[in-house]
């Protein structure tokens, strides 16, 4: 009786055993006090008084600067101008799109080349949420790729922004080991420390979407970080990089609901682009069909010649010979309307070289998603999360679950239509 007794105790310490040195998680808790309050911003936010943000407490400003290997941040200048200019800790981030370690290469280069000659307080980051139906091994991958080009070509730190569920059951211990964490998590971030994931500690919890700051119209992400984020004061230097522009970074990116009627044709003849390119840039397979309320992210390649004047909120434009307002506004990614009312023109079709039209930094963000109708729709992709699709618009993803009538954030699947 005795040895049975003994065997069965001897087997289930082997079992707990095997199971720690298999289980390579960890509690996740902070690196260190959290100090710094933060926001996170984009071109989402329109245009903003980082003076009023300074005094409203923020310490750190982390700022979209590039997504994919061609698309700046039409607020990136602006934003690190602004903010550098109230004495917020300035840091830049990368929404990255690669498929594959080639494309990675291709995208770390591209950000590299759009943050050349500026000066981070911060650490760099990869935010990398959309897999495009990835396995594993191949994200984790993409990862380091990205991440170990950006930090040979710059010269500064990089961090992986990433929310708990990646940081849980995707990314692994080696990338854990090399790159420290930015972690997403809304709520009562304290709770971090009841879950596992390949880090034990991280430097950033990002624990809002839905912050009210003054100086930003709107929502804004809110963090907290820990001094760990901080570059060293050697190491707050200028960038001056290797990486290389793989496109043209002044791409205008614009949103497109589509109306009854409407063809991928029609819209990219519109837009000055091809329809097999906004197929390519949506995910879109039969360039045939599209549905009224689907929403299209279009590339405009508009580009204007006159000279511009840049000063606190707005630009000042100088008319160059064949310019027309649509051009103008296409190509400062605002209205018509906005130009027509800000100048005072009673003739829209009617501008001449050398006339200053007005534009105000602010009034591109009505462009933007925002303020969208509940009548626009996105339709799930493999490698979507709730998360991604949020950030995508620039929403608050108690919207979407609110919006969709969804229960658990965590569920979707390819093919589903989700009301944003």
């Amino acid at each position: 009786m005795y040895k049975i007794k003994d065997k069965i105790i001897l087997m289930i310490s082997v079992f707990i055993l095997s199971f720690c040195i298999v289980n390579n998680s960890y509690a996740i808790v902070p690196a260190g006090s959290l100090d710094y309050e933060g926001i996170d911003v984009s071109n989402w936010q329109g245009f903003i008084n980082y003076t009023d943000v300074k005094n409203a407490g923020i310490d750190i400003v982390y700022i979209k600067a590039s997504q994919g290997s061609n698309i700046k941040d039409a607020y990136f200048e602006i934003n690190y101008e602004n903010a550098k200019a109230a004495g917020l800790k300035v840091g830049f981030y990368h929404f990255l799109t690669a498929t594959t370690t080639e494309e990675a290469v291709q995208e770390a280069n591209f950000f590299a080349s759009v943050i050349n000659g500026k000066i981070p307080d911060c650490k760099l980051v990869l935010d990398y949420e959309t897999f495009g139906g990835a396995d594993v091994a191949t994200i984790n991958q993409i990862a380091e790729t990205f991440m170990s080009t950006v930090q040979e070509i710059t010269g500064k730190e990089i961090i992986l922004y990433s929310d708990l569920s990646n940081a849980r059951d995707v990314f692994n211990e080696e990338l854990a080991e090399k790159y420290e964490l930015w972690i997403a998590y809304y709520g009562n971030y304290n709770n971090l420390s009841e879950y596992q994931t390949s880090w034990s500690e991280y430097i950033g919890v990002q624990f809002s979407d839905m912050g009210k700051i003054n100086g930003i119209m709107g929502n804004v992400d809110r963090d907290l970080f820990t001094a760990q984020v901080l570059l060293d004061d050697e190491n707050v230097t200028e960038i001056n990089s290797t990486g290389q522009m793989t496109t043209d970074y002044n791409t205008n990116t614009i949103y497109y609901t589509v109306q009854k009627g409407n063809t991928l044709g029609s819209i990219a003849e519109e837009y000055g682009t091809t329809a097999q390119e906004i197929a390519n840039i949506n995910g879109i397979t039969n360039i045939n069909l599209i549905y009224p309320g689907e929403r299209l992210r279009i590339h405009t390649n508009s580009t204007v010649n006159g000279s511009e004047d840049r000063q606190m909120n707005e630009i000042v434009y100088t008319v160059d010979a064949g310019n027309t307002l649509s051009q103008i506004a296409r190509a400062y990614n605002v209205t018509v309307e906005s130009l027509v009312e800000l100048n005072n023109i009673t003739n829209p079709n009617l501008i001449y070289p050398g006339e200053k039209i007005r534009i105000k930094e602010s009034d591109s963000m009505f462009l933007n998603p925002v303020n969208s109708t509940n009548n626009e729709y996105y339709i799930v992709k493999r490698g979507d999360t709730l998360y991604s699709i949020a950030r995508m618009y620039g929403v608050p993803l108690s919207r979407i679950l609110q919006n969709n009538s969804i229960t658990n954030p965590n569920l979707i699947f390819p093919g589903q239509r989700i009301r944003i």
